[in-house]
């Protein structure tokens, strides 16, 4: 084994602490004034599969979102888009089993109706309901799955964990495991005495058709701090960058793409503004959250046995770092190559290569496993049978140095499997 040292690179999850806040239980409904429910609704044939989630305030709340790029993008992103702009909302309704997206006005005209249904259940506006779906592409979405399952989605609301589960596990497509975060601590304390306490909890759908661009697949965040309009838009802007735009499993941004957050303002207090030092901790924790549940998404990617966090530095600007990053976590020569615990690092060079981006090929460093394999350009012997060891941990590590400047990036992936294509061959049947 070589005596090199490997790369600096800071921890693959931010630290709650840091904010003042730690994991708890209560997903979604961790924030207080949140209620949610899952139930099955008819849009899938499985009487036993939950296909209906909804996340319900107790009363209208600050709403901020963000959506899908995909120029083919659903029906329930259009409305649900023009509806957060206004930045209050009541609930949001997410389906799985039928993406309602390429199916024209009378896409639409169902989103909006459903929307309608869900309102007079809660007794709320119906521009106050944002909607979200995925699953099938173009394929015309029924208003009867809702007729149907809206009333008992409603009466079965509840704050607690098994509500919030029920909810996360309702939006599942291809996901193997439902994706759920939730965060307590307090801001505002003085030496220790007062503050007062926050919540921040969620869930996340997304395994397949992921390389998100402002959003994620599904998702829903919560939080009781009272956020403003504008600072619960810019604490969601800063969470999703640093997260759910951070992953891909395969390159693809989904039609549906769709994240959302509710502020209810149950914690109390003076309103949160950007700035202060109460929106840093909200926001901290929101990022947590975020992040968490981007790693969920990549280790959770279309038959993936691997979580990979692939880290760039020494760029000469963040973009560069994005483009180096995004060309070696998509590579499908990279991901096969963790998948057959190939310590392969001739891959990840040429794949940092091929992008576009300039540097000097004699600075590069590159660290597998958390073991230099490349300095300066040039090859590190390794143990071969050591590397293989380190294959059997659940995640892998790839981070690059080129030496060009000062700006770096982290983007989450997986590896490539045989089941990847077994699922995606037959995802229509």
């Amino acid at each position: 084994m070589t005596d090199v040292q490997p790369i600096a690179c800071t921890p693959p999850e931010a630290d709650p602490s840091t904010f003042g806040f730690a994991f708890c239980e209560g997903g979604v409904c961790a924030a207080k004034g949140i209620k949610a429910s899952g139930t099955h609704a008819g849009f899938r044939a499985d009487p036993n599969r939950l296909d209906l989630a909804v996340v319900a305030a107790d009363e209208a709340c600050v709403c901020a979102g963000t959506f899908t790029k995909n120029q083919f993008c659903a029906a329930p992103v259009q409305v649900s888009r023009a509806r957060a702009d206004v930045g209050v909302a009541r609930a949001v309704m997410l389906n799985s089993g039928n993406a309602n997206a390429s199916t024209g006005e009378q896409g639409l005209k169902v989103a909006r109706e459903s929307a309608a249904l869900l309102a007079k259940e809660l007794g709320c506006p119906e521009e106050q309901i944002l909607v979200a779906s995925t699953g099938v592409i173009g394929q015309q979405q029924d208003l009867a799955p809702y007729v149907e399952g809206i009333p008992g989605a409603v009466a079965e609301l509840g704050a607690d964990n098994e509500h919030a589960h029920a909810a996360a596990r309702a939006v599942m497509t291809t996901d193997t495991v439902p994706k759920e975060v939730s965060l307590e601590g307090t801001i505002g304390a003085k030496n220790g005495r007062g503050g007062r306490v926050v919540h921040v909890g969620g869930f996340v759908k997304g395994s397949g058709m992921i390389m998100p661009d402002m959003a994620t697949m599904l998702c829903v965040l919560t939080t009781d701090a009272p956020l403003t309009k504008r600072s619960a838009h810019a604490a969601l802007l800063q969470a999703v960058r640093s997260s759910f735009n951070k992953v891909t499993v395969d390159s693809d941004t989904s039609t549906n793409d769709s994240c959302f957050l509710l502020a209810t303002g149950e914690a109390g207090g003076e309103p949160i503004c950007e700035g202060s030092e109460a929106y840093k901790a909200v926001a901290g924790a929101l990022r947590v959250a975020a992040e968490t549940l981007a790693r969920k998404i990549a280790a959770d990617g279309e038959g993936a046995t691997k979580l990979v966090t692939v880290d760039v530095l020494g760029c000469e600007t963040e973009k560069d770092a994005d483009t180096v990053a995004r060309s070696i976590a998509n590579s499908p020569l990279v991901k096969t190559a963790i998948f057959g615990h190939d310590a392969n690092w001739g891959r990840v060079a040429a794949a940092a290569g091929k992008c576009g981006v300039s540097f000097d090929q004699e600075k590069v460093d590159i660290d597998l496993l958390g073991v230099p394999v490349l300095r300066a350009g040039m090859p590190v012997e390794v143990d071969e049978d050591d590397m293989l060891k380190r294959f059997e941990a659940p995640e892998v590590s790839i981070v690059v140095d080129l030496h060009q400047g000062s700006e770096s990036t982290r983007i989450w992936t997986c590896d490539f499997t045989h089941e990847y294509v077994t699922i995606n061959g037959d995802y229509r049947t």
